[in-house]
């Protein structure tokens, strides 16, 4: 058939014939030619196609707008919904062919091929209000005012555009009296710096060169003799001096040159004409001198320097080497900046011979002794002695990190030297393999621990500490016979009676821990060996007779002294027990019963007040014949009393001591001494303790009062316990001073330290532990503290532009004028000494300025004095401060230099005030407790034993004002930067349990039961405590064990007297015989070893086994046969089946006269099942709960179950029933469990503190954080919530460099053209909150801050601008960059990149010139963190403008749509009649409308609501109102809709009563309501008639009801179980 799977199926459907209305005709009725195929071809799926074929998913296509599918467009409010597409087809994996889709289909069903995605709605350009008008371009004639705007968000997504920024209006504010101004000067920019040229006849004839003047110099000085060495000193550190100044070498290499500009003047309509035509104005200066631009020059890099790296480890991070280059000239005059002058790249060492790296590995100290934590119970701290505490416990180590092959790197080191040593003398080394190296065993050193990598090993592990197993003997046995001490040596004659007890549960540590098990009582004539009766044989008459006296012979065995019975021959000795008179009672004589057994005797021993007696009695079974009979014996010849247990009460034994310490045998010392240096190995000692004899209730006796066999002994061999010496590691290196020269934290000197750790613990008298194992010392202050500065020399001489290149010039003067100065720098030390420049570059501050413009002042130039310093203040805050200069030579006497207002020769200031106010500031912080450690006496840090709780410190940082209110270091305000307030940290408090109660009584008498016991809640946990069990509404801990017992079913046994002297009822006094009752006490008794001891209450023993207190028989008549009392019943054979019997038989004691027989002494009866015949079972018990031992916390424990005996009846019997049987045992009663041990949360140590999250201001905080080392178990103390713990920062004031603003563009002496303006660089101080309030302060406390503004160290502190000539129409400065926008829908954001947005709007003076004016600008630039803006509309019909979320009023961004007033926002209009166009640009229907909408969502009609039309009596109109109703609040006059309709229900009319209609409505409703119950009944009734008549139609259920208009109205009765399946007519 082939294949099952796979192509080549084939699929068939039904195909029929169907009318439209549904149901099914003829083939022929249908055109054949459209009849649908019944048959395919088909892929029958197999499950192992799963690996064949699979969905191919494409990528989401574009997201398109819904409004394109639909063809429904409207308004865009927030977002337009838009679908994304992708192609989903099922492949072969092999080739990606298509394949079927059903394929893909089986497995897993067919991915989605559409989801939804949201278009942004096209954003218009948003722009800002209108600045105000600006003044009038010009004082007199027709000017321009103009106002602008700027954008804050740009179009997007097909958005408009922007609209204009600027808008002009002309202004007149009045005629022009003279001529209006038409004619400007206007400066260029200045010229690139450029050098004079060289030909220039003046420069031909310049001095001669400094090298020809220094030795023209020399020669004059040579002429004048050799000075003495001082002056040649001085002169040589002055040319030094000089040359330092000078710089005139290649590494600076600064030249001056010249610039120039041009002056033209200019026509206010932009023409340029000659500079007649402005000869009211002085030429400013066209030419400057200026600094030639160097470039930056360094050499060719150097060669790679050697790795950093230095071993070889693949896991070990790469290296880094460098190379570096050198600066040949630094940049002048603006030229471009040096490179990068080193540079760095990973690499891995090269070469043979290479090192490994160093390996780090964690070690760990051995692990501390074990502690057990207390129970819940346990935690009463009155309860202070827990060392008896055993069971699970957790035990600690303490890890550390140590280099794992330290020992290899040095053996390759000193390889190295050996084979270098060597190589000089000329020797090769041999070097051994590496195996052959051995290493001594020592700890190794411990280094910083963030060196070892991977998992930390565990600090904490559980442990198990072995209770201790207590005694348990057994109950003491039955007093032996007297016997020797040692029958094998029978030399004393003393004799002893002993008894022993053994031990059931061998404790810890041996027997010792036992009481003795022997005990003896000194006695005369012992023996080893006796005979002991078994039994007497029957009573046998004498002469053949049949009756009378005779005598019955004792069966008897030989036994040793311990009850085991021997060969007879052992008994020689002793005499043999003697035969016993008997009596056979004859026909006529009194006839008496067996004596029962001796009863148990009454005292143990015996002493002068008491001795033991055992009794046993017999009773009178029938009564002599008058005459010729053995009368019977009187009452007291019934019992019989003997003397028991007559040793007297002296009981002696042996009592022993603890064993004492180990201690070195001295008499075989000598043997150790050979092995006394091998440490490894411990020397054999002995052990003594002290054994006594003790007398019972008196105390020690000599020795000799006790029998010496059971003597214990007194010393014994042990094991020395090794020595072990306290292991240490060698201490760490210290740890690293800081590089800074400064002192600690609060002015403290750093500190470095060192350690070690403890590896294993001193015991047995080892070595004890050094004491110091933490050394700490101070670091060392460098002498020199390394660092660069750079050092400033005197300015040159100011250099003017060259006279050939400025005469020209008008109004030039040779010799005066603006020129350019230079000075030198050099980089030094921090003591003073020359240092190579790069390390300035490197290390030291911004570099100074190497030139300055400088002045060289003209013939009526005003010369004047440098500024003096400010005269001092009397004291702060009080008076001013002055500071002068003065007019320096002619400058004097000139009338324009004594003008105050240019040239002021003093300045005033206010004296500083220097107030300052210290505040708290931000909230306390955590309660923070005093750090430090427990460490037990060895110095091992405990894990987990961290103070937790008690009194702490929480701190609040202080914060300092000056007098300005502006932030000062706190030290101003004498603070050390604290609040510092005590608190407390709550102690945990644990769930306290009370004790374990008593346990409960077994809850069966007999058999197997459970006994129960409790612990009750004594104090509920809080503050983090050991949490409580499970509580019960009693608030009672359900913590409860549970185990089985089994009560010993012979516990309590019933005990019977002799039955007492028959009472005849009949008398027949002649023959004292007949009919007669016999009564005796039955008791319930405890049972004991020695048999049954004392009353106990009837209720504890058996009920159905109670013997019978009295019997009715018939008293035997003189010459009757008496039988004895029967025999038990004979077991009856298992398994009870019904047909077996059992019997019990009966002995004549009394033979009848002749000629008549005893009665039958055997009687039968029937075995019946759970009557007298009974199967029997072992059942076994539930576990118990975890049994620990009486001082154990948790850990291993044992859990037990019991066995008890059923009977077939579910009695509950004694095992020996079970164990006669031989059953099977096939069950294990004891089993190993593990009670969960509290472990408490151990914490790792608190980290150090971390730097503080802000350098300076009000909100720095510091943190440190610990992490849970290991998690709570069980009953454990669970960790607590405070995991990270954080304190304020000392507030430190945040110092910044800021920029002044930027002044007015300023061109010297002329209207208009290209000029400077300038800027201040400011020293600002805040509190870093972010609210932008900053203060300018003294530039000094920024001098420690690099000279940088927002990161950017290029300082332009002046730019070049251009002021607009009168006329000009030019593009405004750039505005401010808005604001971050994100693109977001309903408050979402979208993924698209946030924006920022700047623009520069158009300014034109002359109405004129408008059309030359130059294009609007904006630009952007993507940002972060950006916001998401709403726009609405705001205001009332009279003023609506639009305004963004943050408050500012703009120009765009709310939808034109949604502007209130307009109807025609709705797209496609709202055409259909009774429609309107919502605030939402929806169409919606008006009142008394509702909308008809098409498939596509758009309104097809408004259609009316139903209206109910109820005349009224006072209204001949009649009131007609509509169910769709309005606000009924509202008047009528302000309804929306139409005027003048009234579309809600109206009850009340206008007198406040109710209207006509609304009783009729109630009228009405009241009828419908008993129509339907009316019709609610009858159904009911009619379906219970139907269904008593058994009507075929009963089980319908369905009451239908046809109306005149064929309407059907069905009602189906609750009662009725099957639905109707068709409705009848009634």
């Amino acid at each position: 058939m082939g294949s099952e799977c796979g192509p080549g199926g084939s699929q068939s459907r039904a195909v029929w014939c169907a009318h439209v209305e549904g149901w099914t005709t003829l083939h022929t009725n249908c055109l054949q030619s459209t009849r649908p195929a019944n048959q395919q071809s088909c892929f029958r799926v197999c499950d192992w196609h799963r690996d064949l074929y699979d969905w191919r998913l494409g990528t989401w296509n574009q997201c398109v707008p819904i409004s394109l599918r639909t063809g429904r467009t409207g308004i865009c409010l927030q977002g337009e919904e838009g679908i994304q597409t992708r192609e989903v087809n099922c492949v072969l994996k092999a080739d990606s062919s298509a394949a079927d889709h059903a394929i893909c289909e089986y497995f897993e069903p067919k991915p989605r091929q559409e989801q939804a995605c949201l278009i942004p709605c096209p954003q218009d350009c948003v722009v800002t209000e209108f600045t105000p008008w600006t003044t009038c371009s010009k004082t007199c004639g027709l000017g321009l005012q103009n106002r602008v705007r700027s954008v804050v968000a740009p179009p997007l997504f097909g958005g408009l555009p922007c609209p204009n920024l600027t808008e002009f209006q002309t202004c007149a504010p009045r005629a022009c009296e003279g001529r209006e101004m038409v004619f400007s000067l206007k400066v260029g920019g200045w010229s690139e710096c450029k050098l004079p040229s060289l030909t220039s006849p003046q420069t031909s004839s310049a001095a001669p060169s400094r090298t020809a003047r220094q030795a023209r110099r020399r020669k004059g000085k040579e002429r004048k003799g050799n000075r003495d060495p001082e002056m040649r000193e001085l002169i040589k550190s002055k040319r030094n001096r000089n040359r330092l100044n000078r710089l005139e070498d290649d590494f600076w290499n600064m030249e001056i040159g010249y610039q120039s500009r041009q002056v033209v003047c200019v026509h206010r309509n932009g023409s340029t004409v000659s500079l007649s035509q402005c000869p009211h104005w002085s030429l400013p200066e066209t030419y400057l001198s200026c600094l030639m631009p160097k470039d930056c020059v360094v050499s060719e890099w150097s060669s790679w320097g050697s790795c950093s790296k230095t071993c070889l480890d693949p896991s070990v991070p790469q290296g880094s080497r460098s190379r570096s280059r050198q600066l040949i000239r630094l940049p002048t005059g603006g030229g471009s900046e040096c490179p990068q002058l080193e540079e760095s790249q990973a690499c891995e060492p090269e070469g043979d011979g290479v090192p490994p790296c160093a390996a780090y590995a964690w070690r760990s100290t051995e692990w501390s002794e074990c502690r057990v934590d207390a129970l819940l119970s346990q935690q009463d701290r009155r309860r202070g002695n827990q060392t008896g505490l055993c069971g699970g416990g957790v035990q600690s180590r303490e890890v550390y990190c140590v280099q794992a092959n330290a020992e290899l790197l040095s053996y390759i080191n000193n390889s190295k030297d050996k084979q270098e040593g060597q190589s000089s003398n000329g020797q090769m080394p041999s070097v051994p393999p590496l195996l052959s190296i051995s290493y001594e065993i020592s700890a190794s050193q411990p280094i910083d621990v963030r060196l070892c990598k991977g998992t930390t090993p565990s600090t904490t592990q559980l442990c198990h500490i072995p209770c201790p197993v207590e005694c348990e003997v057994s109950p003491w046995g039955a007093w032996g016979p007297c016997t020797f001490e040692n029958c094998d040596e029978r030399v004393v004659k003393k004799g002893f009676k002993f008894r022993r007890r053994t031990i059931t549960n061998y404790p810890t540590g041996g027997e010792g821990n036992c009481p003795h098990l022997v005990e003896a009582i000194p006695c005369d004539d012992p023996s080893c060996f006796s005979w002991q009766l078994v039994k007497l044989e029957e009573c046998i008459p004498e002469e053949d007779m049949d009756c009378g006296e005779g005598t019955q012979t004792p069966q008897v065995r030989c036994v040793n002294s311990e009850g085991t019975e021997v060969e007879k021959e052992m008994c020689v000795d002793e005499v043999y027990p003697s035969s016993v008179r008997c009596v056979v009672p004859c026909p006529k004589d009194c006839a008496l019963s067996l004596w029962t057994e001796w009863s148990t005797c009454s005292q143990t021993c015996s002493s002068k007040t008491a001795e033991g007696k055992q009794m046993r009695t017999r009773a009178i079974l029938a009564y002599n014949a008058g005459e010729g009979g053995s009368s019977c014996p009187n009452t007291s010849a019934l019992q019989e009393v003997r003397n028991c247990n007559e040793h007297p009460c002296i009981v002696y034994h042996w009592q022993t001591g603890p064993w004492g310490q180990c201690v070195e045998d001295t008499t075989t010392s000598t043997l150790n001494t050979s092995s006394s240096t091998d440490k490894s190995t411990c020397t054999m000692g002995v052990q003594t303790r002290k054994v006594i004899c003790v007398k019972v209730n008196v105390g020690q006796v000599p020795p000799k009062k006790c029998p010496e066999a059971p003597r214990p002994e007194s010393v014994r061999p042990c094991l020395l316990p090794c020595k072990r010496d306290c292991i240490v590691t060698p201490f760490s290196e210290w740890t690293e001073c800081p590089i800074s020269c400064g002192a600690g934290v609060n002015g403290q000197k750093n500190k470095q330290f060192r350690y070690r750790v403890i590896i294993q613990m001193p015991a047995n008298g080892g070595q004890e532990c050094p004491d110091v194992l933490y050394e700490e010392k101070d670091c060392a202050t460098p002498s020199v503290c390394p660092g660069y500065r750079w050092k400033t020399h005197k300015w040159r001489k100011c250099q003017l532009v060259p006279w050939s290149i400025r005469r020209d010039s008008k109004g030039a003067q040779e010799n005066c004028g603006a020129g350019v100065q230079t000075r030198a720098i050099s980089c030094r030390q921090l003591d003073g000494t020359v240092a190579d420049v790069v390390q300035c570059l490197k290390f030291a501050s911004s570099m100074p300025v190497m030139s300055q413009p400088c002045q060289l002042p003209c013939r009526d130039d005003c010369q004047l004095t440098n500024w003096s310093k400010f005269s001092p203040c009397t004291s702060d805050c009080v008076g001013v401060r002055t500071r002068r200069r003065a007019l320096v030579g002619k400058s004097k006497k000139k009338d324009k230099c004594k003008n105050s207002q240019m040239y002021p020769l003093s300045e005033t200031q206010y004296c500083p005030c220097d107030k300052y106010n210290a505040q708290p500031v931000g909230n306390w912080s955590d309660c923070i407790l005093p750090e430090g450690r427990v460490e037990n006496a060895a110095g091992m840090k405990v894990q987990g034993d961290v103070k937790e709780c008690g009194q702490g410190y929480r701190y609040q940082a202080m914060v300092c004002y000056d007098q300005d209110n502006r932030l000062v270091e706190t030290s101003r305000c004498n603070s050390h930067g604290y609040i510092e307030e005590a608190c407390i940290v709550p102690c945990p408090s644990d769930c306290k349990l009370s004790e374990w109660s008593n346990w409960s009584r077994c809850s069966k008498s007999c058999g197997s039961g459970v006994k129960v016991r409790s612990k009750w809640l004594r104090e509920k946990p809080y503050n983090g405590g050991r949490p409580c069990p499970k509580l019960d509404h009693l608030n009672q801990a359900q913590v409860y064990e549970v185990v089985p017992c089994v009560s010993d079913c012979s516990q309590y046994i019933w005990i019977a007297e002799p039955w007492s002297v028959w009472k005849v009822s009949n008398v027949d006094l002649k023959e004292n015989c007949g009919e007669g009752v016999q009564t005796r006490r039955v008791r319930c008794m405890l049972n004991t070893v020695d048999g049954p001891s004392d009353a106990v209450e009837d209720y504890l023993c058996d009920p159905e086994e109670m013997p019978q207190g009295t019997r009715e028989s018939r008293l035997p008549c003189p010459e009757d046969c008496v039988l004895s009392d029967w025999s038990p019943w004979t077991p009856c054979d298992l398994p009870c089946s019904g047909r077996g019997d059992r019997e019990r038989t009966a002995f004549a004691l009394r033979l009848p006269k002749e000629g008549e027989d005893c009665p039958v002494s055997m009687q039968t009866e029937p075995c019946f099942l759970n009557r007298n015949c009974f199967h029997y079972s072992y059942n076994i018990t539930d576990w118990s709960t975890c049994q620990l031992s009486a001082s154990a916390v948790c850990g291993i424990g044992l859990k037990t179950r019991m066995l008890d005996c059923v009977r077939s009846d579910g009695k509950s019997v004694d095992l020996k029933y079970c164990e006669e049987l031989r059953l099977e045992k096939k069950w294990q009663m004891n089993a190993s469990c593990t009670v969960e041990c509290p472990v408490n949360c151990q914490l790792s140590d608190w980290s150090a503190w971390s730097d503080c999250s802000q350098t300076c201001g009000l909100e720095g905080k510091m943190w440190r954080r610990r992490t849970v080392v290991e998690a709570s178990q069980g009953d454990g103390r669970p960790c607590p919530s405070q995991m990270e713990q954080w304190k304020p920062c000392p507030v430190r004031p945040c110092y910044r460099w800021q920029y002044g603003p930027w002044s007015e563009c300023r061109v010297e002496e002329v209207v208009c053209g290209v000029g400077l303006r300038f800027r201040n660089l400011s020293c600002f101080v805040s509190d870093g909150s972010g609210d932008g309030k900053s203060s300018i302060v003294e530039e000094e406390l920024c001098a420690g801050l690099e000279q940088a503004v927002d990161g950017d160290k290029n300082i332009v502190l002046e730019e070049t601008c251009t002021l607009p000539c009168p006329g000009d129409c030019y593009l405004m400065e750039w505005s401010d960059w808005s604001p971050c926008q994100s693109v977001c829908v309903k408050g979402q954001r979208l993924d698209f990149t946030p924006v920022q947005v700047r623009s520069r709007a158009v300014i034109a003076q002359e109405p004129e010139n408008i059309a030359q004016c130059p294009d609007q600008e904006w630009q952007t630039r993507p940002c972060s963190n950006g916001e998401c803006y709403e726009y609405q509309w705001m205001g009332n019909p009279q003023l609506i403008w639009c305004q963004r979320s943050d408050g500012i009023n703009v120009t765009g961004g709310c939808p034109p749509a949604l502007l209130p007033g307009t109807d025609q926002s709705c797209d496609p209009p709202c055409d259909k009649p009774q429609s309107f166009c919502s605030e939402e640009g929806v169409c919606i229907c008006e009142d008394g409308y509702t909308e008809v909408l098409t498939a596509e969502g758009m309104l097809e009609q408004c259609t009316p609501i139903p209206v109910l039309e109820i005349p009224t009596a006072g209204d001949k109109k009649a009131d007609v109102k509509t169910s769709r109703a309005i606000n009924p609040t509202l008047p009528t006059t302000v309804q929306p809709g139409r005027a003048g309709r009234t579309w809600y229900l109206q009850p009340f009319g206008p007198d406040g009563k109710l209207k006509t209609w609304v009783y009729g409505v109630a009228a009405g409703v009241f009828v419908l309501l008993v129509f339907i119950v009316s019709m609610i009944y009858l159904a009911c009734s009619y379906c219970a008639i139907r269904r008593s008549l058994g009507t075929p139609d009963s089980a319908n259920g369905t009451v239908v009801w046809m109306g005149q208009d064929a309407h059907e109205l069905t009602y189906t009765c609750p009662e009725c179980q099957q639905p109707s399946q068709e409705s009848r007519a009634s």
